[in-house]
């Protein structure tokens, strides 16, 4: 490749409302720095080089790349980021361009220029640009902090970037310099403070960088005097462990030297008059989401920088396969700090990914060297929290390393009962806190009115190091003290009526494991464990956690005291069992028995509010093991029960699980009702009753109403609440409630007839239940999978899917929908010619529904049953038509006018083949006459054009 002259000295390239200074690679959008990292501006330089001219994948790779064999995907990814720099594509603009089977070209209108002369001989003459460091090759992330810090100093005069270290604070304000340096006419002085052991050679420093010689005994005045009348950006770098002395002469100058702006950067604010603190958070990471693809996860800046430091290690990475989760979790781990970012990323060449990845579980990060040459607080992880523990007072460095048992965010109350110690007062314990905080080694974020704490994993790592074995062991028997009396104050909040924080209890989870684990482990506190077990119930059943939430309740209750036996700890955990394990690992006995014994104690400690729960549990139960009518009898218990204590919640409950009893037994306008009833009767949000039921009443009440309004006759009405309950599931943020919406939603649109919306519920279903560890459910999807196949008329994949689905409940013990996967069997088998297989399966299931009750499905299956008798000889038409005439009837009786319509439909094209036409419109015109609504519906459309022709031959 003929290597083309990329730049002539001072040479600006500009294209659309872009400025490329090619010698100092900085790239601007109207004047504004952009992100852009090294590997992505050598592809535009290489690209611009030959603007309009095609350059070839292997002319790009060797620029960027030279002497690193490289694949065609970081190619791809480095082009990626280019076009979303520059914004390719929006609004019509176009710069680079993909020629299929060539390369890449630059396709914008470009002109050339050159930097004034005047400029540069101010920017070679000035004195004090050596001072500022060479600028970074990479800044990614920090264009907003660029533009908010470059603002802020025009606006007034004085920024100081607060940071934890290793965050970038020095790289973004030397950035922040270079892109300074025309508007102060090359007077920026930079002075690195860090090298500094005494604070009265803070003057001196900065004389010094400033060529200014003084021979006072005090050359602050002097030093003042020489700025009052001079315009410059003076940037002091590294103030914390000089900061009395620095701040205290940064307001000196600042106040009496009006041309002079001040960039400071430390680990905690200077504190003093005109200073504008500029928080410099780190770098975000992608989210811990299933399902997010490498594109979105390789857009954070974190995961970019990860990238751009492996590859320029020499590292090969795979970013279009299965790299990109791991780089997105190893940032997460580091969270987003740069240093920590840039250390990882160069180990990737000496251990490879996945080992880099095993290595940080192992904690071993601290001690891995930066690059030659960086400044020895950078040099490792180490050395750089060595900097910031050596700041720290006796009293500051105790509270650390108490505080380092905590996981995630926790609050200030957490914080004073964790750090509390002999020989620390309460206000010795909150004050420590506070200057943690100020010298950013706990990253703080706002709740509501509070303020949360979090230690950065990497500072929480070293703070374990320096404390003792047995300070880690208190603190932590304070920790795990602490979050089981929040959790039972919480509770007993509740039964007091008072609606719980879920998302307070939800947030404490990562605590809350970290308590268990040492419990039961380390600490040997196994009561105490039992007992944070038990009130821990709530936060895991709130976040559909039902495998973690059993495997913790199994535990506890194995370590179960003979004191506690019938006592509230062993009914919460045997409750816990029970609906943790029905939802994970299907309907046993043992779920049922867990499930009876939480109810026998609830009923002898007379607790009347976890009775109504544990009622509902056991309709639950039964319910999904297909015993309908012992189904019933449960929820008009828990009504009974729900109606002594005066909760209006409760009675809400009870009126959901009675109204959904009926709309299964086949009474719809008493679902309805109670239904309705339960809806008005309930807060707008019954996220409490996710929290102790193992999913949201409320939301089960509603998509139970969609299906009553579809089977009395109101489609359209049926369809927009069966939405607005998975929309409202998906908002609770709850698995559980959101399969329960999606399942029942699903047979809304298949009833409708809307087979590609019930298909990508039912994808999202399997989806949710396989990420959540419901394998039931995951059976249920399978199942759901073959009716959508039969409903399309490929009833042979269709059948198979259902037999295997049924075979898969049966063990499980999940019979909720087994005569719904029946009646659709069956079917699929009459569409195979097997219509005689379909009988029996026919005849059992009628006999099923029968003796356990859920008849609803009753007018379906002697429809279906007359359908295959269709299909034998002509000697069984009569009791073909005998088995819609009852399937007619058993719908007028159930108030289902849904299935009266298709009852009426069958019966009316029989009685039209048989000469009967004025019998069949007379049947179709009454049921019609009742609808106003749901016309585009497969059903009423069938119905309508088998009427039209009866009208057409009666005419």
């Amino acid at each position: 490749m003929r290597k083309e002259p990329l730049a002539q000295p001072g040479e600006i390239v500009s294209f659309g409302p872009f400025t490329l200074r090619v010698n100092e690679r900085l790239l601007a959008r109207n004047g504004v720095p952009l992100d852009l990292g090294g590997r992505a501006m050598d592809v535009l330089l290489a690209l611009i080089a030959r603007a309009n001219a095609v350059v070839s994948k292997e002319e790009l790779l060797a620029e960027a790349w030279p002497g690193v064999v490289i694949s065609d995907g970081s190619l791809r990814y480095q082009i990626t980021m280019l076009r979303q720099a520059l914004g390719d594509g929006q609004d019509g603009a176009r710069y680079v361009s993909n020629i299929v089977g060539r390369g890449y070209c630059f396709v914008a209108k470009i002109s050339r220029t050159f930097a004034e002369p005047e400029v540069q001989a101010q920017r070679d003459e000035s004195p004090v640009e050596p001072g500022l460091p060479a600028p970074p090759g990479l800044l990614v992330g920090r264009s907003g902090d660029l533009a908010a810090i470059a603002a802020q100093l025009a606006k007034g005069r004085f920024v100081t970037l607060v940071g934890t270290g290793g965050v970038g604070k020095t790289t973004v304000a030397v950035r922040t310099g270079h892109d300074l340096l025309a508007d102060f006419a090359g007077a920026v002085v930079f002075v690195d403070l860090a090298t500094l052991t005494d604070p009265s050679l803070v003057p001196t420093a900065i004389a010094s960088m400033l060529r200014l010689s003084v021979r006072s005994a005090d050359p602050v005045p002097s030093l003042v005097s020489y700025l009052r009348e001079r315009r410059m950006l003076l940037v002091l770098d590294n103030c914390e462990h000089v900061i009395a002395a620095a701040a205290s002469l940064a307001e000196r100058i600042f106040q009496a030297a009006p041309s002079i702006h001040i960039l400071a950067t430390s680990r905690e604010a200077l504190r003093v008059r005109g200073e504008y603190v500029h928080p410099l958070n780190p770098f975000a990471s992608p989210p811990d989401l299933p399902g997010l693809g490498a594109r979105e996860i390789l857009a954070y800046p974190a995961t970019r920088l990860f990238v751009d430091r492996a590859e320029a290690s020499g590292s090969t990475l795979d970013l279009d396969g299965t790299d990109a989760p791991i780089i997105a979790n190893i940032c997460r781990k580091l969270d987003g700090v740069a240093l920590a970012i840039e250390l990882a990323a160069r180990r990737v060449s000496t251990y490879g990914l996945h080992q880099t990845a095993t290595l940080l579980d192992e904690r071993l990060a601290l001690s891995w060297l930066g690059q030659r040459g960086a400044q020895p607080r950078h040099a490792t992880l180490q050395a750089t929290l060595d900097w910031s523990y050596e700041l720290l007072d006796i009293h500051e460095r105790r509270v650390l390393c108490r505080l380092c048992v905590f996981v995630g965010y926790f609050s200030l109350d957490a914080a004073r009962h964790v750090a509390d110690a002999d020989n620390l007062s309460k206000e010795q314990i909150v004050a420590a806190i506070a200057s943690l905080a100020e010298k950013s080694l706990l990253a703080i974020r706002p709740s509501g009115a509070f303020t949360q704490y979090r230690l950065l994993e990497s500072t929480r790592t070293y703070a374990l190091s320096k404390a003792d074995e047995a300070t880690v062991d208190d603190a932590s028997l304070h920790h795990a003290r602490y979050f089981r009396d929040r959790l039972q104050q919480m509770a007993a909040s509740r039964g007091a009526g008072h609606a719980p924080d879920g998302a307070s209890e939800t947030a404490d989870l990562g605590n809350i494991r970290a308590a268990l684990t040492w419990c039961f482990g380390r600490g040997r506190a196994t009561e105490l464990g039992v007992s944070l077990a038990s009130a821990a119930v709530p936060a895991f059943l709130a976040k559909s956690l039902l495998a973690e939430c059993h495997g913790w309740s199994r535990r506890a209750l194995a370590q179960l005291t003979p004191a506690l036996r019938g006592s509230s700890t062993e009914m919460h955990l045997q409750a816990a069992i029970g609906v943790s394990q029905m939802f994970t690992r299907g309907n046993s006995d043992e779920v049922r028995a867990a499930l009876e014994r939480s109810l026998e104690v609830a009923e002898a400690l007379d607790d009347a509010a976890s009775q109504v729960q544990l009622l509902g549990r056991l309709q639950i139960f039964h319910e999904r093991i297909g015993d309908f009518v012992e189904s019933l009898k449960y929820a008009h218990r828990c009504a009974r029960v729900a109606s002594t204590i005066g909760d209006a919640t409760a009675v809400a409950a009870a009126n959901s699980l009675v109204g959904l009893c009926n709309h299964l037994l086949g009474d719809q306008p008493e679902a309805r009702r109670l239904l309705e009833a339960a809806l008005a009767g309930s807060p707008d949000s019954l996220q409490d009753s996710s929290i102790y039921s193992g999913f949201d009443l409320r939301n089960r009440a509603r998509i139970a109403l969609a299906r009553t309004l579809w089977l009395q006759g109101y489609p359209s009405q049926a369809v927009v609440l069966a939405q607005r309950a998975v929309d409202e599931a998906r908002q609770l943020d709850h698995p559980v409630t959101l399969c329960i919406a999606l399942i029942w939603a699903v047979s809304v649109y298949m009833w409708v007839g809307d087979l590609e919306r019930a298909e990508r519920d039912i994808d999202r279903f399997i989806a949710y239940a396989e990420a959540h560890s419901l394998t039931p459910y995951l059976a249920v999807g399978r199942g759901v999978k073959g009716e959508l196949a039969v409903r399309r008329g490929d009833a042979g994949r269709g059948v198979q899917a259902i037999q295997d689905c049924l075979v898969e409940l049966r063990e499980s013990r999940y019979e909720l929908l087994t005569t719904a996967f029946n009646l659709t069997l069956a079917e699929g088998l009459t569409a195979l010619g097997q219509t005689a297989d379909a009988l029996e399966l026919l005849d059992d299931t009628l006999a099923l529904v029968h003796a356990k009750g859920d008849l609803y499905n009753l007018p379906e299956l002697l429809r279906a049953k007359a359908r295959a008798l269709s299909c034998l000889p002509p000697s069984h038409a009569a009791q073909a038509e005998e088995c819609l005439v009852q399937s007619l009837a058993s719908s007028r009786q159930q108030g289902a006018r849904a299935w009266e319509l298709r009852t009426a439909t069958d019966l009316a094209r029989m009685w039209q083949a048989a000469g009967r036409e004025r019998e069949a419109r007379a049947l179709l015109e009454g049921i019609l006459a009742h609808y106003t609504e749901g016309f585009d519906t497969t059903d009423l459309q069938q119905a309508q054009q088998l009427f039209g022709k009866a009208k057409g031959a009666a005419v």
